[in-house]
């Protein structure tokens, strides 16, 4: 059982709370690069309880600062670009992507204020799609170069999903707790067509960049293994086969803490083929997705939003002390344990799992993804799949 400390330890995302510290050593995506274009270079956003604002200057560079200005607390998401930085729209303050002051218009001649002014700024980098933001103690480390973001042969695209009212816990243990899918996605989801009933075995193992989850079913033809990775701490790297299309989807899915109540979730997805190039630096494609109908009902025709469903109604931080866990829970149990220590490990000084703390390592990260009920029979593969 988790305790109401232990469950305020591992769920609270605020700068100087254990949690929080430890969620600062990662990157976290903050945007789609496609959301900020010329006519849009600025957007609010919010991360680990920090309100910043992301901007595209006028050369194409890009920053990330706090949101309200130090002169007079206005915020900067209403400012304006030019090829230095940002400039707040209430009294023309401006800032560089490093937080330096480099304009006070109405101080008089020869003022040396500007001098004395620092805006929090954070380190931004753009791979696969999305622009990554680090909020931890300098210098920063490496950002993974996942193989869905650096991947070139096929389609990769963004989506942006309607913000999760509920803490980012709540999203990442679904990704360690696999009966759920026979029961919660068992007639829109790739299983439906080949089982029809629940009869798996789960096996979770610890690795360099998380944890690897392998589920072995039973169906007409024989047992077939579904193998994916949570990738730590906030990360789901998954496969499927698209019902529309019959192309092999593999994707990423970052559930980023905004605040403790709210998350925000970027999926970065990959049709491999033959014929498509798309280096992981383009310009790649964006999408909005609402789990939600006109109505504020969940949709649940589609799986996605069965999880939503699923993720909030534990509330806005699910009271982890009031559970009654079972032996099919054993990867939950897993996952906390291995959160834990690594909050531990960041309190005592020490670089937490998966984080390369040299910051210099930009080689593709391949994962040993299979899923034999939609074809994918070997891992490590961009293009090859039996069908």
């Amino acid at each position: 059982m988790v305790t109401r400390e232990e469950n305020e330890s591992l769920t609270r995302v605020g700068k100087g709370t254990p949690g929080g510290e430890f969620l600062r050593r990662y990157w976290h995506p903050v945007v789609a690069a496609a959301e900020l274009t010329e006519e849009i270079p600025i957007k609010a956003v919010q991360l680990l309880d920090e309100k910043l604002v992301v901007y595209r200057d006028t050369t194409g560079a890009y920053g990330l600062v706090a949101e309200q200005c130090p002169h007079r607390r206005a915020s900067l998401a209403y400012g304006r670009v030019d090829d230095e930085g940002i400039r707040c729209p209430y009294h023309g303050w401006k800032f560089d992507a490093e937080g330096n002051c480099l304009e006070t218009p109405a101080e008089p001649n020869g003022s040396t204020l500007k001098d004395s002014i620092c805006q929090p700024a954070y380190p931004l980098e753009r791979l696969g799609g999305l622009l990554f933001a680090y909020l931890g103690p300098l210098p920063a480390p490496a950002l993974p170069h996942w193989d869905v973001l650096a991947w070139e042969c096929g389609q990769r695209w963004v989506q942006r999903h309607s913000v999760l009212n509920c803490n980012w816990l709540q999203a990442m243990e679904n990704s360690v707790d696999p009966s759920h899918l026979y029961w919660l996605h068992g007639q829109t989801a790739h299983l439906a067509p080949a089982v029809d009933h629940y009869e798996e075995a789960h096996d979770f193992t610890t690795f360099d960049h998380g944890i690897m989850k392998r589920r072995t079913s039973e169906g007409e033809e024989g047992a077939r293994v579904d193998q994916h990775p949570l990738l730590f701490p906030t990360i789901l790297r998954h496969v499927f086969k698209s019902r529309d299309t019959g192309k092999m989807m593999h994707n990423l899915q970052y559930r980023v803490p905004m605040d403790d109540t709210h998350t925000q979730i970027f999926m970065v997805l990959f049709a491999p083929d033959e014929v498509t190039r798309t280096p992981p630096d383009s310009d790649t494609p964006f999408e909005y997705v609402d789990m939600r109908d006109e109505d504020g009902a969940y949709r649940l025709d589609f799986v996605l939003a069965q999880d939503v469903m699923a993720w909030e109604t534990q509330g806005p931080v699910a009271d982890r002390s009031q559970e009654q866990l079972g032996a099919e829970d054993r990867g939950i149990h897993i996952f906390r344990k291995l959160v834990a220590e690594q909050i531990e490990t960041v309190a005592e000084g020490g670089a937490p799992l998966g984080v390369n703390a040299d910051g210099a390592d930009d080689e593709v990260i391949e994962l040993e993804v299979i899923n034999q009920r939609i074809g994918l029979t070997r891992p490590r593969t961009e293009i090859v799949v039996e069908v």
